[in-house]
């Protein structure tokens, strides 16, 4: 296999959603990536499109997405046989990653302690919900509530301060927790290459909840008056939310006023705004803050989202289209850049690529992701073992073929 770490045998033994996800970067620069799960019925993040709140489709999209370019190895890790197995593959591999909670790894002995002894250069990489000490350090966790909901962004984005918290949407914060763990486990190898030993490579939801958050957390380290939240018409005019006549919104992001304010004027076609006592200045329009967004509201309302973008885009002005997410299907500035690829073996069909690019360093093609236990008959004859012993291990339980 081709790719920048495709001698590398990284082991995937993780579910829901940041774990399988940070493996499966490595696997796009070549990794071989061999996941174990249990064997009828695999990993739990099989089930994940089945929820009520998932959107329907005829494709496993969760599963495709962060297990692509992977084998499936299915082993009952509590069966004595099956830990013969994986301990002879530890050590031949380069990678483990877990992000099973505390008391599952102590009862699979599948922590740190238990693994690096058997593989010293082994980089064991770990993701929990809340990190690795402290009274919640087996507390059980999702990107929902150590991510989203603990780290504060849930709090702040409410529109107002008796507005509802907003829902998170799936893996929102689990796939920027695996490109933390990834980044780490990259520094980690390199450490190894000058050093020889591998080591503990950890993360968190919650330390890249905060991380998401650390604006807001370093002003209230800092003393910050975080009680004060500005609504509609109480902050710059100029960096504000408008609707467009077809529904679609947007976002102004004027921060250079002095050099934006007469180029919006002129994108407007209200020159005179200019002499209007109100929004001569800078101070001005922010003290007549609420009237300008009426006033910006109705323009904004009188047209579509498709004239204005053309109307910014000529004016150079500084705007977020708030896009949703079928939208990207058909964006053209998405297509430029390859952020999706096809998959082989599932026609018709893209994935997300991961957001790390290397110049020079080709990802390997998408393929499909494996279905439960696909690949370990292979696997178990390349470790050395006769049909016989295979079908034995099979007929047990301690392995699914």
């Amino acid at each position: 296999m081709d790719g920048l770490f495709a001698d590398l045998l990284v082991i995937d033994c993780a579910s829901f959603i940041a774990g399988p996800a940070a493996a499966t970067m490595l696997a796009d620069f070549g990794a071989r990536e061999i996941k174990i799960e249990p064997p009828v019925t695999g990993d739990s993040y099989r089930q994940l499109k089945h929820l009520p709140s998932m959107p329907p489709s005829e494709h496993d999209y969760s599963w495709l997405l962060d297990n692509r370019n992977k084998e499936s190895l299915a082993l009952d890790l509590k069966q004595a046989p099956a830990r013969a197995i994986f301990e002879t593959l530890l050590k031949r591999c380069d990678v483990f990653i877990t992000n099973y909670p505390g008391p599952v790894r102590e009862k699979l002995r599948l922590r740190a302690d238990d693994l690096l002894p058997l593989n010293p250069r082994l980089i064991y990489g770990s993701i929990t919900p809340y990190g690795e000490l402290g009274p919640e350090k087996d507390r059980t966790g999702y990107d929902a509530t150590a991510w989203w909901a603990r780290s504060g962004l849930m709090d702040h984005v409410r529109a107002s301060a008796d507005a509802a918290p907003g829902l998170s949407v799936p893996g929102m914060g689990d796939h920027p927790t695996a490109a933390t763990l990834f980044a780490g486990i990259a520094a980690a190898l390199y450490r190894r290459e000058k050093t020889g030993k591998g080591g503990h490579v950890s993360t968190s939801l919650l330390a890249n909840g905060l991380w998401s958050n650390a604006v807001l957390v370093q002003a209230a380290l800092c003393g910050a008056d975080l009680g004060i939240r500005r609504g509609r018409g109480e902050r710059s005019a100029l960096t504000e939310l408008y609707c467009c006549k077809d529904g679609r919104w947007f976002m102004l992001v004027i921060i250079n006023d002095t050099r934006d304010w007469p180029r919006l004027l002129a994108c407007l076609g209200k020159g005179e705004w200019a002499s209007d006592p109100r929004f001569a200045t800078a101070d001005a329009r922010k003290a007549n803050a609420a009237y300008l967004v009426a006033l910006l509201e109705d323009v904004f309302a009188g047209d579509d989202w498709a004239h204005w973008q053309a109307c910014f885009e000529a004016a150079a002005i500084p705007v977020g289209a708030i896009s949703r997410t079928a939208d990207h299907i058909v964006d053209g500035q998405i297509a430029a850049n390859d952020f999706f690829r096809d998959i082989a073996g599932v026609a018709g069909v893209k994935t997300v690529d991961n957001p790390v690019q290397i110049a020079g360093c080709a990802k390997v093609p998408p393929r499909k992701a494996p279905d439960i236990g696909q690949h370990t008959g292979a696997i178990l004859r390349e470790l050395g073992l006769a049909q016989a012993e295979i079908a034995a291990l099979a007929e047990c339980g301690a392995a699914g073929l």
